[in-house]
């Protein structure tokens, strides 16, 4: 059993006082396959629902809440399907229907139905990545010009790089599949995209 399979630490058999419930299984809380209390069908894990516009936004939200409950691995491919004959299939699958429940809640009606029939949340992820990740040209191109076109004005220092800095972010949302996923440790990744922000700003002022 792989290191993402529910590990024998992780779960604890444990009786009910009444002997109604021998057997069942508690799954350690910081395991992935954990599932809150508070987590239900229909639950809406953002607030904005993904309409065909604005993806980088929504995108990063969906991945922010994901992260926050333990399941990014259920669309980014880090949790496999175990086996049907594994222990751990049926927590796998209620955790994977589970993240579908909320992906589905988070689109509208007309991208929900079209990705409805898929059977692992990360094929619903994929498609959606492969759908809307790309970078839009035209919306490029605006962002672009409102940076290059950007004035200080009435606006203090503060003020003006607070509203370049949103142009910027917009520009890298809108370019999600374009950018390296693989893990960095050295924090180039991070360096570089700071240093192009910095010479905007530069070139502006």
């Amino acid at each position: 059993m792989d290191d993402k399979s529910i590990s024998s630490s992780s779960i604890a058999q444990v009786t009910d006082l009444a002997g109604t419930d021998a057997g069942k299984t508690a799954i350690d809380p910081s395991h992935s396959f954990y599932l809150h209390p508070s987590d239900s069908l229909g639950m809406l894990l953002v607030n904005t629902v993904f309409d065909g516009k604005g993806y980088g936004g929504w995108r990063r939200e969906i991945l922010i809440a994901l992260l926050a409950k333990n399941k990014v691995g259920f669309i980014d491919g880090s949790i496999s399907q175990p086996k049907t004959s594994s222990d751990s299939f049926k927590s796998w699958a209620r955790c994977n229907d589970m993240v579908i429940s909320w992906l589905l809640d988070a689109l509208s009606k007309e991208i929900a139905e079209s990705v409805l029939y898929s059977k692992i949340s990360q094929q619903i992820w994929n498609e959606l990545e492969e759908r809307f990740g790309q970078s839009n040209g035209p919306q490029v191109y605006h962002l672009q010009k409102q940076i290059s076109e950007l004035a200080q004005g009435n606006l203090d220092i503060a003020g003006y790089y607070t509203k370049l800095k949103r142009l910027w972010d917009n520009l890298d949302n809108l370019d999600t599949c374009q950018h390296c996923t693989c893990d960095c440790h050295c924090g180039d990744k991070a360096n570089t995209f700071k240093s192009q922000q910095d010479d905007g700003l530069s070139s502006s002022l």
